[in-house]
């Protein structure tokens, strides 16, 4: 078999597996090249040649733990966040493209001083740090094996110096005050959970999605540590689900300590990045 005919065979069996054609077509796409360990350019002018030896096992390998509808990244190991490779693993969530937004906003601010709550992978922090050489980041995680992971992206982009790692639950024990505050807490409601994709419902770590009946509970954590651990001026930056903008509006203005500038939508439009200053 050529190694079209290998692509071929394995997208019939993600589609029969219930993923959809184009993204099986992708998923083929991206096992074979990490596979082989070849860029695009190179499996397209070879596609038409038989595998090096050794493929087919691991290759076949591959494809069925995404038939079980593991998701690419865990397969992978790696995933895509603001131009750089993160190391990923079940026990961290798997970075969105939305979350970029976070540093987006983060780069038209000016702080010395960073918390990234619930870091998880490190994204955020990781990123902050290689974009603003001269802030320094604590961030924490209440699972020593995400704070792991996060540690070894640090190490990845020579950002580590410049991050301290936590192990904490919101910013309890660290006295600050911090310029910014960033955040992807857990925001998915019970019911939203039930309701997932295998891929994420599955194979990700539920304490980083799931938070309570109304998926708020995080985010009333954070809303909360954000108050007293910010700087007077200081800014807040977290993620929220998708209906959750008017009822993370009541939950500021019922507080004393920040004030709501803005809820920023994310590139399909949907309310997704709150912008929130220390009074």
């Amino acid at each position: 078999m050529t190694l079209r005919q290998h692509l071929t065979a394995a997208k019939a069996i993600l589609v029969a597996a219930g993923i959809a054609p184009p993204e099986a077509a992708r998923d083929v796409l991206l096992l074979a090249m990490h596979t082989l360990g070849w860029d695009r350019a190179t499996l397209h002018a070879r596609d038409l040649d038989p595998p090096p030896d050794g493929f087919d096992p691991r290759y076949a390998a591959a494809i069925e733990r995404r038939r079980r509808r593991e998701p690419i990244a865990y397969i992978t190991g790696v995933q895509e966040f603001w131009n750089r490779d993160f190391a990923v693993s079940p026990a961290v969530l798997i970075p969105r493209p939305e979350t970029e937004l976070i540093i987006e906003i983060a780069l038209s601010l000016v702080f010395a001083t960073a918390a990234d709550i619930g870091t998880g992978s490190g994204c955020l922090a990781v990123t902050l740090a290689a974009e603003c050489r001269r802030a320094r980041i604590i961030a924490t995680d209440i699972s020593p094996t995400a704070l792991a992971t996060a540690q070894a992206n640090a190490d990845r982009h020579a950002v580590a110096n410049r991050i301290e790692f936590r192990e904490t639950r919101y910013l309890e024990g660290i006295p600050g005050p911090f310029g910014l505050i960033v955040s992807n807490p857990p925001y998915v409601t019970e019911a939203e959970y039930v309701a997932l994709a295998p891929e994420v419902r599955d194979f990700e770590p539920r304490s980083a999605l799931a938070a309570g009946p109304d998926g708020l509970d995080d985010v009333r954590g954070v809303l909360a540590c954000a108050a007293g651990k910010l700087e007077r001026g200081g800014t807040l930056l977290m993620e929220i689900g998708h209906q959750q903008a008017p009822a993370v509006t009541e939950l500021i203005a019922a507080g004393e300590s920040l004030t709501l500038q803005r809820i920023s939508p994310d590139l399909q439009g949907i309310p997704r990045v709150v912008v929130a200053q220390r009074t």
